[in-house]
């Protein structure tokens, strides 16, 4: 039989709260202009808000280590597939736009 670890209503309401801050942390900075690192600092709020909630209303932290170790190789697998996604991204601007297509035939003149 598996143990099941019992947590405080406590530390539910605690991760909630840092949560609620966390987020109105986001919404703050959204507001401000930190040029790209707007960027930077938001996706650094949510990765933490990721982490409590993967870490306490999942129970990843008292899991067992097979569990942590697919936990942390598809969040491997996730940074891998933003990264092409981006590089995809940011290389499109390397190729010069098209030009415009020129008209194949002109308009048959009125008789």
């Amino acid at each position: 039989m598996s143990e099941h670890h019992v947590m405080p209503i406590r530390v539910y309401l605690t991760i909630i709260a840092i949560l609620m801050a966390l987020t109105v942390a986001t919404v703050w900075v959204a507001f401000l202009d930190f040029g790209y690192l707007n960027t930077v600092i938001a996706v650094g709020i949510a990765v933490i808000k990721a982490l409590l909630v993967v870490m306490y209303f999942m129970h990843l932290k008292y899991a067992a280590p097979i569990t942590r170790l697919f936990a942390g190789a598809g969040a491997v697998f996730f940074v891998i597939l933003i990264a092409i996604t981006l590089s995809d991204y940011r290389s499109r601007d390397w190729f010069p736009f098209p030009e415009p297509w020129e008209q194949a035939h002109e308009a048959p003149a009125s008789h």
